[in-house]
């Protein structure tokens, strides 16, 4: 692998942040990441005051096939759901510029968080739901077994969207979710990184990639970019 992409392993699998840069040819956007196991409150504290776009858990697709968990854009679609809730015929999401489908999924509080917004209750839910997903994942826990698991100790709606990898990965899908996701199992840690697109200090558009780079050697983080990751994978 180059060795921007092994600094970048090693990095995350000691816990530490890297930064993802996607594509110019797609969202055009850096991602600040770290592993889901490893968000501490000043974790949370640095995304939230750093990047400016949203908190999101990214989590591999065996963790949302093990818990069961819905692409929102199927249940969206829903034909009962659609007739019962007729405003969602007219919501419907067919016009993204980037890709022709949504990564979200549900979005989780963890049950003994207050509000689930605060540095510390989103903290809670990330490493948890990390956690937990590391825990089932190695016992082989699947079914109302895993369905049960998760429904003890997570409620939605909550705090901390999740984003689920597209079947096959970056074999299929070229986005954020799916290249956080690259990066965890790179690294050996849990499937599950949490992380935030990095904005303009006035929000009003992505962070430059040489802002981004400048961010990078500022706190000493590693920046790769998506071409990187594909070109280590075999996939470029």
């Amino acid at each position: 692998m180059g060795e921007g992409v092994d600094e970048a392993i090693a990095a995350f699998s000691r816990g530490d942040p890297v930064m993802v840069f996607d594509s110019a040819f797609r969202e055009k956007e850096t991602d600040l990441l770290w592993p889901a196991t490893a968000a501490t409150p000043a974790v949370m504290r640095q995304l939230r005051q750093d990047c400016g776009g949203l908190l999101f858990l990214a989590i591999g697709d065996e963790i949302g096939e093990m818990f069961g968990l819905p692409w929102l854009q199927d249940i969206h679609t829903n034909d009962t759901l659609v007739a019962e809730n007729p405003v969602l015929g007219y919501l419907i999401t067919n016009d993204l510029q980037y890709d022709n489908r949504s990564a979200f999924t549900l979005s989780v509080n963890h049950r003994e968080t207050y509000t689930g917004i605060t540095d510390r209750d989103r903290s809670l839910t990330t490493q948890r739901f990390g956690e937990l997903a590391g825990e089932l994942l190695e016992s082989g826990a699947e079914g109302e077994l895993a369905f049960a698991a998760l429904g003890a100790e997570f409620r939605t709606p909550g705090h901390i969207p999740v984003c689920r990898e597209s079947p096959g990965g970056l074999s299929t899908r070229q986005g954020h979710t799916e290249l956080a996701v690259a990066i965890a199992r790179l690294a050996g840690q849990v499937p599950a990184t949490i992380g935030a697109e990095m904005l303009q200090p006035d929000g009003d558009g992505a962070l430059s990639v040489e802002d981004a780079r400048l961010y990078s050697q500022k706190y000493g983080i590693p920046m790769i970019t998506g071409a990187d990751l594909l070109k280590a994978l075999d996939l470029e």
